[in-house]
């Protein structure tokens, strides 16, 4: 699959996202993933460069939030991007929910799957010392289950 923004498209999405919601870096990258049903998760790479590009174009403030946290909040001129743009930020989110319809990353049986795995993972590696014997048998486990998904 090649890019899933042309140039300049994450620009839009991200300064709609703060319209709607100011938000931290991380709750962006969040909230596109989920947007694009997991068919697209920007890396901070792109996202906070792109968030100081907003920020010189005076369309996006930051703020401090604590814990070394910005909390970006649209401007005025932000707005009246947004609204000049409105019809290639339509489309941008269109695509991104065609994208979310067609993506099973986000299904329900396959995110309460994923998340049993995460808690039994995370009790069993917390809850005290593994014999090298354990160890083997989890790491095992999770290669089966790899080349189980991997067959279907």
């Amino acid at each position: 699959m090649g890019r899933f923004f042309d140039h300049g498209d994450l620009r839009f999405v991200v300064l709609k996202l703060i319209a709607d919601k100011p938000s931290h870096g991380y709750e962006l990258i969040k909230a596109i993933e989920t947007a694009a049903g997991g068919a697209y998760t920007p890396s901070p790479g792109v996202v906070y460069p792109t968030l100081t590009l907003l920020e010189e174009l005076g369309y996006v403030t930051a703020g401090e939030a604590g814990g070394g946290k910005k909390l970006y909040t649209i401007t005025p001129e932000g707005e009246d991007f947004l609204a000049s743009n409105a019809q290639p930020v339509r489309s941008l989110f269109e695509r991104m929910a065609e994208a979310a319809s067609a993506s099973a990353a986000f299904s329900p049986q396959i995110l309460r799957a994923r998340e049993n795995l995460k808690t039994a993972l995370r009790l069993k590696l917390h809850g005290g010392q593994l014999t090298a014997e354990q160890i083997s048998a989890v790491a095992k486990a999770l290669d089966d289950a790899a080349g189980v998904i991997e067959a279907i």
